[in-house]
């Protein structure tokens, strides 16, 4: 929500908020599933909030959106075909076209949240909208993957929180058609929210991923506007991808000469190194 004091107060969580100063409303529209707004903020740049909840920021995006692409795509190794599902403000895709693959295929249910993306934070795309390796379909992610005939190596679901039309995509039935739409040896992972806060979020996701996956996990990045400490990503494969070792890792990244400004092969090894409050969540294998 917006008060009067023009400050963005975030209320998602129980006795607990945050609020960023709004300099500048950019755009503030209702769309048939959520009201989008985008506003300047001195710190963070511009700010996208979808029915008062921080999405992303010009400032700290590349912390969420390099995590939760490079990760699973350098521990693949071989990916070619990627699906996401969410990621309207094209962040996502921006990171995973920077490999050499042969199709990203992009899920957004809300073609507005796209739209204004490309007009008020074009840099979070960087021109990923233009890539024609890019399949962008306007259309239900949980629908998609019931009906896909699969095949990607690395699935994507950066979704909003399980509230509104976001909440689909944290039920059983959506990750057990994900892993249907996986090629062998493929990786779904997920945003699974600030475990501190939601930490039932995260421990749902991972007891449907242990009935599904021989290697069911999480790892964790600290994002500045998503409040209460890290925030947790839901990895789940039949592979071994998880356990590529350093050395492998920093020679695929030297090998695509891709720089970062979060992601490194050490970073990625220690992310799944969990705090111990997180760690609880995770069910133990069985």
């Amino acid at each position: 929500m917006t008060d009067m004091t023009g400050w963005s107060v975030e209320r998602l969580h129980d006795a607990y908020s945050q609020a960023l100063r709004i300099d500048r409303v950019l755009y503030d529209s209702e769309t048939e599933h959520q009201r989008i707004v985008v506003f300047d903020n001195a710190t963070f740049g511009r700010v996208l909030t979808l029915d008062g909840v921080v999405q992303v920021t010009e400032r700290d995006n590349f912390i969420y959106h390099e995590m939760l692409t490079h990760v699973p795509l350098f521990a693949h190794g071989t990916a070619a075909r990627v699906l996401i599902i969410g990621g309207g403000d094209g962040g996502m895709a921006r990171e995973a076209l920077r490999h050499p693959l042969e199709q990203v295929t992009m899920v957004e249910i809300d073609a507005g949240v796209v739209e204004f993306s490309k007009q008020y934070l074009p840099g979070i795309s960087a021109g990923a909208f233009d890539d024609p390796r890019l399949d962008l379909q306007i259309a239900d992610g949980a629908e998609f993957v019931k009906t896909t005939a699969g095949g990607y190596d690395v699935i994507i679901v950066d979704s909003t929180d399980p509230v509104g039309p976001g909440e689909v995509l944290f039920t059983d039935h959506f990750y057990g058609h994900a892993k249907r739409a996986l090629a062998p040896g493929g990786i779904l992972v997920t945003q699974n929210g600030v475990p501190f806060m939601q930490g039932e979020e995260l421990a749902g996701t991972l007891r449907a991923f242990g009935t599904l996956f021989s290697d069911a996990s999480a790892y964790v990045a600290p994002v500045p506007t998503y409040q209460g400490g890290f925030m947790a990503f839901g990895w789940g494969t039949d592979g071994a991808a998880r356990s590529v070792d350093e050395a492998t890792l920093r020679a695929r990244v030297a090998e695509k000469g891709l720089g970062f400004g979060y992601y490194t092969s050490e970073v990625h090894k220690a992310a799944f190194a969990l705090p111990g409050y997180i760690k609880r969540l995770v069910p133990d294998p069985a």
